[in-house]
């Protein structure tokens, strides 16, 4: 049996070998289940509907304020949702708040919970809320979020081909680097500059990818379609992100380092933390595969939203492996291990950083 990560979500060996063959009981409405690398689960719907169904931890990071935490709690499952090229319609939210939170607290949460639910159209049908006994830690629950759209309509990120191109839209480790920036504001402001701290900390609003996710729905009205997967960036940043895409997909890659999009705020405030900003937590970035011929109309239609986007590679076949080109060399690119944000926090927090 593999062995757990230290934190964060269970890698591909744990994945394939736990959780893949136990998978309950079968039933044909179900096109596509549990997946590495995939996003959402889709479910048949009569009359030719498809259903996207995506699950994610809640946060509740009391160094980062709570109207932030909300905003992560709604946007990072909505991100898993765009990545279909539909909106999210509905969700489920189960709250397991810590033994210290207040009703206060719990009030001014779940008023913005409430908001950025509403500004995206997401409906709330139900869920659970409580405290549970010895719980602090900054995730305090989970959500399910879903949306439905007629059938062939709905992106998976398994669906990239060898000789797509690989877009990365925004910036690599936004959510990494602003999280760490708005919770140790004094450590950051010192070793890196006020002026980094304020770039550092305005990335938050850069953390969602809906937008993204919308504009490739409406690139995507004829057929074939221009855009044919796309997936999230989270654990493993945007470079875990290549791999998992690839991985499901049955695809290699080459990826071209050189590229690759960062800021100079994410690359100082990783640098202090000691991460790598390519391989940490990137949330709001999206991995889009995009056919050769269309690359021009997909940059055009992402500039007409401001979206900032790179291409930064191509799905090769399988047998070519994985790979990052830099400095004139090619390397096969390590899956994904334990996201390095974690440590990084959690050693900030033990060393009370401020």
């Amino acid at each position: 049996m593999p062995a757990f990560a230290e934190s964060g979500k269970l890698q591909i060996d744990s994945f394939n070998q736990l959780i893949y063959p136990c998978t309950g009981a079968d039933n044909k409405m179900i096109a596509t289940g549990p997946e590495y690398g995939v996003d959402v689960s889709l479910i048949h719907l009569p009359n030719g509907f498809t259903m996207a169904l995506t699950s994610d931890p809640l946060s509740w990071i009391p160094t980062l304020g709570l109207r932030e935490s909300a905003w992560l709690s709604v946007h990072l499952m909505a991100n898993d949702i765009a990545t279909t090229s539909q909106p999210p319609q509905f969700v489920q939210l189960v709250l397991n708040l810590p033994e210290s939170a207040t009703s206060e607290q719990f009030e001014e949460y779940w008023t913005y919970i409430h908001r950025y639910c509403r500004e995206i159209g997401v409906a709330i049908t139900g869920g659970h809320t409580g405290k549970a006994a010895g719980q602090h830690s900054t995730l305090a629950g989970g959500g399910t979020m879903i949306g439905i759209a007629p059938e062939g309509q709905m992106l998976l990120s398994k669906y990239a081909s060898p000789g797509d191109l690989i877009l990365v839209t925004k910036e690599a480790a936004q959510v990494a680097t602003s999280i760490l920036a708005l919770s140790f504001p004094e450590m950051v402001k010192k070793k890196c500059g006020n002026e980094i701290w304020q770039k550092a900390a305005a990335l938050f609003e850069e953390t969602s990818s809906l937008q993204a996710g919308l504009c490739v729905g409406n690139l995507n009205t004829s057929s074939p379609k221009l855009v044919t997967a796309m997936h999230d960036v989270t654990e493993g940043g945007i470079l875990g992100a290549i791999y998992e895409m690839a991985t499901a997909a049955g695809c290699g890659a080459i990826i071209d380092a050189e590229e690759l999009p960062v800021g100079d705020a994410q690359r100082l405030v990783c640098d202090l933390f000691g991460i790598d900003p390519f391989c940490c937590i990137g949330a709001g970035a999206m991995i889009l595969a995009v056919k050769p011929e269309c690359e021009k109309e997909v940059l055009e239609a992402f500039a007409k939203q401001q979206i900032k986007i790179s291409v930064v590679g191509e799905f090769a076949e399988k047998e070519k492996g994985i790979c990052i080109k830099k400095e004139g060399r090619i390397d096969m690119l390590p899956g994904p291990g334990a996201d390095p944000y974690w440590n990084a926090f959690l050693s900030a927090l033990k060393n009370e950083w401020k």
